[in-house]
């Protein structure tokens, strides 16, 4: 797909409640090869003040001529081409067209629906005064005046002519109002297109809708797969988001084509709506149209899209505060996932401050030194013993206080910063693991989370080598978390860069397992070591017993894979027990042990011993 283009025709309308007239436009007009005068050039001849022609060589200008009889259906005409995609060039009114409306009428008409028309107009009479038509049909420069009877010669080549300037300037408007990539309205159409339908919507007292489409994912697969398949990815997005308004009953009478506001962002205008919650129906479609695989370079990729919507005049009452509205939202639904688009909420604004807050403070956290890691033991079910630590990432900010991983750790992937981040916690994790077993402490493997945003750096294990060569900790001592989600967004990649890994010597987990729908045939084909069970299969087994039977096919489909399985949450003895009789083979949770810092975890696998339930509670 790429930006529209204009075929060599030009449109003429002729507008002449005479009917030879007409007909003689149009014969004028019409593109033919050489041949011999007929009545037709006698008619025309005598019509337009010219002698008997001569053959006429092969015309390279292509015509294309609609007629109308009365102003009113010119009007018509002029606006079904136009609400069809394919608008005239230029338009020729006759002055005169009793009873009806005349040319002047007829031409303020159709400027009014396209101010950039060229207009000519003819007239066989004197007492016409061209200034006072201008004056009512402005702009000046683009009407035209013939006097009758004229030269046929003239209104060849005045058609030529114009038609040759409209379409100069229809080519313009496209490189300056159309994405060369996707061939959608651009940035600055759309922003043109929602001040008119709000000007509509003001005097017509009806609602208007912006949506603001983001794609999840796609700077990985850029990153990832290059941008060859990047533009691929805006072009097929581009034709399914044409297609969803075309093929939606709500938005036929629209009029109006998604637009790429930049990057892989895109808006939908809906001109016209009766109920706020019909913009979530259309959205609805959208996300469905956008979410069908695309098989790009043998690579089949998912992509999902983020919406925002603001709704006139309940979100915003002018241009400005509409798309800012429907921007944040969008951001809101990204951050959420758990559905595909939101509305614009006042609340999201002091929402947004605070995470703009979190992202400066956020910023030069590792150069104050307000991040910490935290420790986890992992024991064995079989043996009770330590089999493991998982570093977990701390942040206690000087102006903010303590903050959640779930509150920092999304924006710390959505601003780029999880790449210095996650360089700290897996420096930091390596020596920290090399500094115990130094000691002569059993740490069994140091896990470390990775983000999917890492993952898709080019050099990423190069970085995992270069920490395990700062600590000289041994290959085998470091375990590599990452979620079902990171490697589902970018399969391909994420087997070819985890295969290297592997190679390293270090060990791979998928973390938090159970709950981003991996595909059995893709974990089958990954280089990976174990499985940790989500604590969401864990919470329940006890009291229920379909959670139990999920767990166990959980732990028995990785058994048949040759995977370790490490169940996470775990609170209480019979959790335990379950967990044991299941075959599973280590745990981890509260009632093991909690995340502590690096001086008291020290402490722990100093005096580690782990009780079973008749001995009490873990120490």
């Amino acid at each position: 797909m790429s930006t529209p283009a204009l075929d060599a025709t030009i449109r003429i309308l002729v507008v002449d409640d005479e009917r030879p007239i007409r007909e003689a436009y149009r014969e004028l007009l019409a593109s033919r090869r050489s041949r011999k005068p007929s009545e037709g050039d006698r008619l025309r001849a005598q019509l337009f003040d010219r002698p008997e022609p001569e053959p006429r060589a092969v015309n390279a200008i292509e015509f294309e001529v609609h007629t109308a009889d009365r102003a009113e259906a010119g009007v018509e005409a002029f606006r079904a081409k136009l609400e069809a995609g394919e608008p005239f060039d230029v338009v020729f009114l006759d002055m005169r067209m009793p009873p009806g409306p005349d040319g002047a009428w007829a031409a303020a008409e159709i400027r009014a629906l396209d101010p950039s028309i060229d207009i000519v107009i003819s007239t066989a009479y004197s007492d016409v005064d061209p200034g006072e038509i201008s004056a009512r049909i402005p702009p000046v420069e683009k009407l035209f005046y013939l006097q009758k009877p004229f030269h046929a010669h003239e209104v060849r080549q005045l058609a030529i002519a114009l038609g040759r300037k409209s379409r100069a300037e229809a080519q313009m408007r496209r490189l300056a109002y159309y994405d060369s990539l996707t061939g959608l309205a651009n940035r600055d159409l759309m922003r043109e297109q929602i001040h008119k339908a709000l000007a509509l919507a003001v005097s017509n007292g009806r609602r208007l809708a912006t949506l603001f489409i983001d794609l999840n994912s796609f700077k990985r697969i850029n990153d990832t797969l290059g941008h060859s398949v990047g533009d691929e990815v805006l072009r097929v997005t581009a034709v399914r988001l044409s297609s969803a308004v075309r093929s939606s009953d709500s938005l036929a009478y629209a009029g109006y084509e998604p637009a790429r506001m930049g990057g892989d962002e895109f808006l939908l205008l809906l001109p016209e709506i009766a109920e706020v919650q019909d913009a979530g129906l259309v959205a609805e479609r959208v996300a469905k149209a956008l979410s069908a695989p695309i098989r790009v370079d043998g690579h089949e990729l998912v992509i999902s899209a983020s919406i925002g919507i603001a709704v006139f005049p309940e979100h915003g009452g002018d241009l400005e505060s509409l798309l800012r509205n429907a921007d944040l939202a969008m951001y809101f639904a990204k951050r959420d996932r758990s559905a595909a688009f939101q509305y614009f909420d006042a609340a999201m604004s002091a929402t947004a401050l605070r995470l703009l807050t979190l992202e400066t403070q956020l910023r030069g956290a590792i150069e104050r030194g307000e991040f910490s890691l935290h420790y986890q033991p992992q024991v064995s079910l079989g043996t009770g013993r330590l089999t493991g630590m998982e570093a977990l990432l701390r942040w206690r900010s000087a102006e903010l206080g303590e903050v959640p991983p779930l509150e920092f750790i999304p924006l710390a992937e959505e601003s780029g910063l999880i790449n210095p981040i996650g360089d700290w916690v897996l420096h930091t994790a390596c020596r920290q693991a090399s500094s115990w077993l130094a000691a002569g402490l059993a740490v069994g493997r140091m896990a470390v989370n990775v983000s999917a945003v890492q993952l898709t750096q080019p050099n990423f294990v190069e970085r995992v080598e270069h920490a395990l060569r700062e600590s000289a900790l041994d290959p085998s001592a470091l375990e590599l978390e990452l979620t079902e989600s990171a490697l589902i967004a970018s399969y391909e990649r994420a087997r070819e860069v985890l295969a290297r890994v592997r190679a390293l010597g270090v060990q791979i987990s998928i973390d938090d397992f159970g709950t981003g729908y991996s595909s059995l045939n893709h974990l089958k084909d990954l280089p990976v070591d174990r499985l940790k069970m989500d604590r969401s299969f864990i919470s329940r087994i006890a009291t229920d017993a379909r959670e139990l039977a999920m767990a166990a096919a959980i732990i028995a489909m990785a058994k048949s894979l040759g995977l370790r399985v490490t169940a996470e949450g775990v609170e209480d003895d019979e959790q335990l027990d379950l967990l044991e009789s299941q075959h599973c083979d280590d745990a981890q949770g509260f009632f093991v042990a909690r995340p502590m810092p690096a001086g008291k975890a020290e402490g722990y696998l100093r005096t580690f011993a782990f009780a079973r339930r008749d001995e009490g509670k873990p120490s």
